[in-house]
């Protein structure tokens, strides 16, 4: 037997283990005294916590349940920390002082100690924990320091001491330097005598503060700056050790606990492998699938180290196994609680915080029954560090105030943290949130226990490193087999994680920017939303009847057809969806409404030939002013009306947008569209252009849809005097596009200007030139005369007519759906609709319209007008370029823009006037209204004005040929020497490349697909100011539309369905009261019976503050900050001349150090921060530009 101190160490029978080259490992037997040396115990009456956050808090917990009183620290910016109300009494530290400087000041802490009677200061981890100096100067004060002595922390601490120690008691060790280095060149020094890969470690501290892995030569000063600069700010000494790089190891530590009469026991060990820049991510006790001889040699090798060192209180001994041999090396000491010290306290039952208490009182581990033999394992515990991190940002610190925090408990689960709702995380110090801890009977048990736990788990304001924990703690290779250091580093697929949706916070913040800014979509008019709830007429759950959807599917666009001419009745396609809203509410129907009354349109109105509802205006409206996906409009529609087929308006070569795109844009848009639920395709052009045409009808075919090619009316055929667009015009385009593949042929009458007469032989024409083909017509009732029109068509031939609901019928909308069945109820052409369907379809799209006052139309106009045969106005125009009128003060000049407009297209040259055509010439007629222009200045001055940019790129060519040609010598005279382009503007275009597109979307935003796609290659901006707003904003279309559009009331509780079985219950309680100095308001509401407050800026003040620039993301020239935090160092100036990655500046946030680097070489322009500057992510820092030789 031999005797060390006060401990009897028993040696036990040597024995020879398999796979460790034959070394003998002996373990050791542990028995404790029972009193320590000086035989005395002094109670503890009240303990400082000289530390922040989840450990101060642990401290308190402990002292509250021994009855001990507790005292906290804070500094200035820890005002409204957690951890100071958790304490009975709570003091301010470090006044005036940096973040970190306050909890590193020693006098002051003393102070506060003394003056408020503190017996015993705990540590903590960080900061001040392990420095010697510390517990020295609170042992000199008289207050007992919680951990070891100060001589042993000092021999432990100081790694290069740590590792002489190790070597005395016989601890293996890695190769590194005898003495701790500070400055670069003896880095690069012992790096040129040892090689590389070495690791630079702060000598006084731990937490992967301070450390660096070096593999490269070039790098060794670089890198050590960094270490230095990190540990000097995190431990007020920077002071770098520096040993050989195990590669792939494990990282064991030992949890060791002392008392003063020098027993010495282990609380078995923890793998610390899973790391990400050196810093612990996830802990495991007791380490798991580790070889029983290893781990008893490193308990053994830790007791050993911390008795040969005389040690006292809670410690760790750190080690690293090498993969393959099994040999473990002693690695560290940290002399002081670790972070992960509860897993140890999960599996072994021994609470580590009371015991050091307990030992700082003078107590023995074996009066506390802490004898060896008495301290087991039972199961297994897992301990994941939640921070406020952005995994999908490369882990950048994220800062802010938590707006929702609800926690993932229940069985086995454990949390230490500092987190609620309405927390300020600010990034002036570390960024744990909260520690999780998992207890199970198995590693496995345990694993299930913390996945459960974190799927829980709801955070919101802030970014959180979730997502990507549960993708460690999913990994096969994680749960089942042994993981290194390099886990993290060798399995990238762990970032591949679905980021979090926060649905109903993000509309939290919709809603308060709508009370606060003002409504988001502009409104037109003054009428406001009606304060009602319209509800759809009841329908049954059963599926719809059989529809004209089911033989499209079932035979094909062919077979669709011929059903189609079979038909002996008068079909009708409903526009209510689509063209109606588009001409009597500016478009501006949402997709929440359109859903409510699909179910009973799908059940009552099944004979119908198709539904008009997508496409046309409707496609960039619903991004622009609306804020929803028009392809989730369309997909949800298909889903609540199987049976209807759905028809949209395609712009032939210029598909859904105002100007010609590659070729490849119209074939991909139209498979989308068919996949998406689309069925009937209008094909039209502006100008009836027949190259544009051809290109949509084909695009159409192809993709497998009803190609409905269509002719743009204008002009009036029974009018003798009218002689450039006659009947020949018409026939000979009808031959054309019946050549040319359409399943039915459509006469698209955009003004009204079909007469009843020129229905009649238009439709009479056709029809005896074409008795297979279906004919469609569609007009707008601006005259008056739509039904009377109709009733010809279907009269002389014609298959189908458009008509919309009584309630949305009328002036520039379609013909009234009522009428036009009640007139032809009982004769041969009767349609078979029920009259009081469609009184109680109306009825609904009655009521919903109110909900629409802001844009409704009849605010200027009362009734249909017999004008429109003068000036040929649109009727999904009209209204628009009314409510343009009154926007530009001309509202009472609105007769004078009719005027103008007839002259404008006289001067255009007599043209087809449909979109985009019809936006040319009503631009052209408000320049001339606004410029009090006659069409007489017009052609005396038009090489002098400066026409609208649609009028010079229509006269070039850009929107295809009119029929006649341009007109001279006005074209000339406007375009001077500008380009003209001859034949289709499409045909030459390059491709659009969608994998390329798809590729730069995905980088920027979140859940972009094909959709996403098309919907940026036909209007860039605004499918990315849409895709923004929806990250903002989240699923805004989820609203009832006077939400939508003017916000709630104040006090007003409504519900939000923000999908199948998950609803939402919002009350609004206080407007945005209040401002900040940054210009934020805060908005508070109660979500699902919680008070959530959200932070709006005020744009009105906001914009009389200046602000940082931001780098432009697309600009390699623009260096901006890749996270908030403070400017630590600036390496460059202007005029230097830097390299490719080469650093230019140094940020700090949360005690961690980032190097900014130079995507490019070039020459520093510009430097747009300064040290100490505070800094928000995206910030610009640097401008670089090109050498000039």
């Amino acid at each position: 037997m031999t005797r060390l101190g006060s401990v009897r160490l028993l040696k036990a029978h040597a024995y020879k283990p398999s796979g460790v080259n034959g070394l003998l490992y002996q373990p050791y037997q542990y028995l404790s005294t029972t009193s320590s040396r000086d035989g005395q115990i002094r109670p503890i009456k009240k303990v400082m916590s000289a530390n922040r956050g989840e450990i101060a808090i642990r401290v308190f917990r402990a002292c509250t349940e021994m009855g001990i009183r507790s005292v906290a620290i804070y500094s200035e910016q820890d005002r409204r920390h957690i951890h100071r109300v958790k304490a009975d009494e709570a003091y301010l530290v470090g006044k005036g002082l940096a973040p970190v400087a306050a909890y590193l000041n020693i006098p002051d802490i003393i102070r506060v100690a003394q003056e408020h009677d503190v017996d015993a200061i705990h540590p903590g981890y960080g900061f001040l924990s392990e420095r010697s100096d510390f517990a020295e100067a609170c042992v000199k004060a008289g207050i007992r320091f919680i951990g070891p002595s100060a001589a042993v922390m000092a021999r432990m601490g100081d790694k290069v001491a740590a590792r002489q120690s190790a070597i005395a008691a016989g601890l293996p060790i890695i190769p590194g330097t005898d003495n701790a280095v500070t400055t670069a060149e003896e880095a690069l020094e012992f790096c040129e005598a040892h090689g590389v890969p070495v690791i630079f470690k702060a000598a006084f501290g731990g937490g992967g503060r301070g450390m660096r892995v070096v593999t490269r030569m070039e790098d060794v000063k670089e890198q050590f700056e960094r270490a230095h600069s990190e540990a000097l700010k995190a431990f007020g000494n920077g002071s770098i050790f520096i040993e050989k790089f195990i590669e792939n190891p494990r990282h064991i530590e030992v949890q060791i606990m002392g008392d003063k009469a020098g027993n010495i026991v282990h609380l078995y060990d923890r793998d610390c492998s899973v790391q990400r820049r050196h810093q612990k991510v996830v802990e495991i006790a007791p380490a798991f699938n580790l070889d029983p001889v290893v781990r008893q040699n490193m308990l053994d090798d830790a007791v050993k180290l911390c008795q040969y060192v005389g040690y006292s209180n809670a410690g760790t001994v750190e080690f690293l196994v090498e993969p393959g041999t099994g040999r473990h090396y002693f690695m560290e000491v940290n002399a002081r609680l670790q972070v992960e010290h509860t897993v140890t306290e999960e599996v072994t039952g021994v609470d580590l915080v009371q015991t050091q208490i307990r030992v700082a009182e003078g107590n023995t581990l074996a009066s506390m029954g802490l004898t060896q033999d008495n301290i087991q394992t039972h199961g297994a515990a897992i301990q994941s560090r939640v921070t406020t991190e952005d995994p999908a940002k490369g882990f950048q610190p994220d800062s802010g105030r938590i707006e929702v925090y609800r926690s993932g408990t229940g069985m086995g689960i454990r949390l230490d943290g500092i987190a609620f709702t309405g927390a300020e995380i600010t990034p002036d110090y570390d960024s744990l949130l909260v520690k999780i801890i998992a207890k199970g009977m198995t590693f496995q048990d345990a694993a299930s226990k913390m996945r459960r736990a974190l799927t829980e788990f709801r955070v919101r304001g802030v970014k959180t490193n979730i997502p990507f924990i549960q993708n460690v703690l999913s990994h096969p290779q994680f749960l089942n087999e042994t993981v290194s250091t390099r886990f993290i580093d060798e399995n990238p697929q762990l970032f591949d994680f679905k980021p979090s949706q926060n649905r109903a916070g993000k509309l939290l913040k919709y809603l308060g920017n709508v009370i606060v800014n003002g409504p988001t979509t502009p409104l037109v008019t003054d009428i406001p939303c009606a304060k009602i709830s319209v509800n759809p007429p009841q329908t049954p759950i059963t599926r719809p009847p059989f529809g004209l959807k089911d033989v499209l599917k079932a035979e094909g666009p062919e077979g669709f057809a011929k059903a189609v001419r079979k038909n002996n009745k008068a079909m009708i396609t409903d526009t209510t969806f689509r063209d109606a809203h588009q001409s009597l509410l500016a478009t501006r129907m949402r997709t929440h409404d359109l859903l409510k009354i699909s179910p009973f349109v799908a059940h009552n109105f099944s004979q119908l030939y198709s539904l008009e509802n997508w496409g046309g205006a409707t496609f960039d409206v619903s991004m622009r002013f609306l804020h929803e996906c028009p392809w989730e409009r369309l997909e949800q529609m298909r889903k609540l009306i199987p049976n209807i087929p759905f028809q949209m308006l395609l712009r032939g070569a210029n598909a859904v947008g105002y100007t010609s795109y590659p070729d490849n844009v119209i074939y991909k848009f139209c498979d989308l569209a068919v996949e998406a639920g689309m069925d009937v395709f209008r094909v039209f052009d502006c100008l009836n252009y027949l190259p544009n045409l051809i290109v949509g009808m084909d695009a159409a075919g192809k993709a497998g849809g009803v190609v409905e090619a269509a002719i743009s009316y204008t002009g009036d055929i029974s009018d003798p005097t009218r002689t450039k667009y006659n009947l020949p015009y018409y026939m000979n385009l009808a031959d054309e596009l019946i050549t040319n593949g359409a399943h039915v042929l459509c006469i698209k009458d955009m003004a009204g200007l079909l007469k009843p007469r020129a229905a009649t032989i238009l439709v009479d024409a056709i029809r005896q030139k074409y008795p297979h083909i279906p004919i469609h017509i569609h007009t707008h009732d601006t005259s008056g005369a739509g039904v009377a029109s109709m009733l010809n068509c279907v009269e002389a031939g014609a298959d189908v007519v458009d008509v919309a609901v009584d309630s949305m019928s009328g002036m520039t909308s379609q013909p009234s759906m009522g009428a036009f069945v009640a007139s032809l109820q009982g004769s041969p052409l009767d349609t078979g609709f029920d009259i009081g369907d469609i009184s109680k379809y109306s009825a609904f799209w009655e009521q919903t319209r109110t909900l629409y006052g802001p844009f409704e139309c009849t605010t200027t106009m009362r009734s249909g007008n017999a004008d429109v045969y003068k000036h040929e106005i649109p009727g999904g125009q009209y209204t628009n370029l009314q409510f343009q009128a009154y926007s530009l003060g001309l509202g009472d000049q609105f007769e004078l823009v009719k005027q103008r407009y007839a002259e404008a297209n006289q001067l255009l040259g007599d043209i087809v006037k449909v979109t985009p055509s019809s936006k040319i010439v009503g631009d052209l007629a408000q320049f001339m209204v606004q410029n009090k222009l006659t069409m007489e200045d017009v052609l005396r001055d038009a090489p002098s004005l400066s026409f609208p940019t649609s009028v010079i790129e229509f006269l070039q060519g850009h929107v295809g040929q009119p029929y006649g040609g341009f007109p001279e010598p006005f074209r000339s005279q406007v375009l001077k020497d500008l380009p003209k382009i001859d034949g289709r503007p499409g045909e030459n275009m390059e491709p659009f490349d969608f994998e390329s597109a798809k590729e730069d979307l995905s980088s920027e935003f979140e859940f972009i697909s094909d959709y996403e796609v098309m919907s940026y290659a036909l209007y860039p901006k605004v499918a990315k100011d849409f895709f923004k707003f929806k990250s903002q904003y989240g699923p805004v279309d989820k609203l009832e539309t006077r939400h939508f559009l003017v916000g709630p009331d104040m006090g007003e509780e409504f519900e939000v369905t923000i999908e199948k079985g998950k609803t939402l219950t919002i009350k609004t309680l206080t407007p945005g009261l209040g401002c900040t100095d940054s210009g934020m308001r805060e908005v508070n509401f109660e979500l699902n019976g919680q008070k959530r407050t959200v932070y709006i800026r005020d744009e009105a003040v906001a914009s009389t503050q200046t602000r940082r620039m931001k780098a432009d993301a697309k600009n390699a020239m623009h260096i901006g900050a890749p996270m908030l935090g403070e400017v630590v160092a600036v390496k460059v100036a202007p005029g230097d001349v830097i390299q490719q990655g080469q650093v230019v500046a140094v940020l700090s946030a949360m005690k961690m150090e980032m190097a900014v680097q130079s995507k490019v070489a070039g020459k520093v322009r510009a430097i747009h921060v300064a040290v100490g500057d505070k800094i928000e992510g995206e910030d610009l820092i640097i401008e670089v530009e090109d050498i000039v030789q």
